[in-house]
């Protein structure tokens, strides 16, 4: 994985609670360009955090992230938001994307709540760029809105809400008059997208046509598994609301990791047989054939790992 030292040269504070960052090389050179629902990890004092990018994604000269603050988070958000100044320097992984438009889709529908706006930014450019048809919903809390002036200016196809109650009413509505081939792309907190899986479920959306950006750090707790290591056949289980990341390492094996919510890579562990439940945002669909990372992504009864 790449990794890029780039300036803090723009902070905005404009939104209360959210801190956008515009990030450049000290000469101003291009950086490298990425699929629209793109994240960067950004590495902070505690660890690592993943941000989506909402800025130009074609040879861009900066990359630019907005950060929600969460006290009770990782630390990353509290470090961006109280520690980092303007001029700083921060280490950067390259572009990486589990959220990229459908291609051949009809059309293309966004629905975000609160920060998780952030990636649907980058889709409405490349919808532009390219005439897609898009269609937003767009959630949030009164005077808590990011980007709102700026997806006014690349689409008409907008609609606001402050409302929970008149939301889900226009998402039904919404969802229910969709033209066959439309992609939905889902980003917010947990409760928010179990709202809308329910209401595209009940008017028999296929699972296939609905993306989903979870946020790190907000996984369920999961169901206890096996693990059996090739290497020695050692079998053990990891309980509910235990990483199989945290039991490995309580016996005695040492994994290399970095960000802890499945998006920096550094975990990856290779599986012999098993199913697994992936929850990262890094592997591709090929490489969740035998692969799987430790932090985030669990097991359905016994999964044997190559270690």
């Amino acid at each position: 994985m790449t990794k890029l030292t780039l300036h803090v040269v723009a902070i905005d504070d404009t939104v209360a609670g959210i801190r956008t960052l515009t990030l450049a090389r000290a000469d101003g050179a291009a950086l490298p360009s990425f699929t629209p629902g793109s994240h960067v990890v950004i590495e902070h004092t505690g660890g690592a955090n993943a941000y989506s990018l909402t800025g130009e994604s074609n040879a861009p000269s900066e990359y630019v992230v907005s950060v929600l603050e969460c006290p009770a988070g990782r630390g990353g958000s509290r470090w961006i938001h109280r520690e980092l100044r303007l001029g700083d320097t921060v280490v950067v992984h390259s572009p990486r994307s589990a959220f990229a438009p459908v291609s051949r889709a009809r059309r293309h529908l966004l629905i975000a709540a609160g920060i998780g706006i952030t990636p649907m930014v980058s889709h409405l450019r490349s919808a532009r760029r390219w005439g897609r048809d898009v269609r937003l919903l767009y959630v949030f809390r009164e005077r808590r809105g990011a980007y709102v002036d700026e997806i006014r200016s690349l689409t008409e196809n907008a609609s606001f809400f402050t409302d929970r109650a008149v939301f889900l009413a226009a998402l039904t509505t919404t969802l229910a008059t969709q033209p066959f081939g439309t992609h939905a792309y889902l980003c917010g907190p947990n409760h928010f997208i179990d709202d809308v899986l329910a209401v595209a479920t009940e008017l028999g959306w296929p699972l296939g046509r609905i993306h989903i950006e979870h946020f790190g750090g907000e996984l369920a707790p999961g169901d206890p598994f096996e693990v059996e290591l090739h290497s020695d056949g050692t079998v053990f289980t990891v309980e509910s609301g235990v990483s199989l990341l945290e039991s490995l390492t309580a016996h005695g094996y040492v994994i290399p990791n970095l960000c802890r919510q499945g998006v920096c890579g550094e975990c990856r562990v290779p599986v012999r047989s098993g199913v697994v439940q992936h929850r990262d945002l890094f592997l591709t669909d090929d490489e969740r054939r035998d692969s799987m990372m430790a932090c985030v992504s669990r097991g359905s009864g016994r999964v044997e790992l190559d270690l």
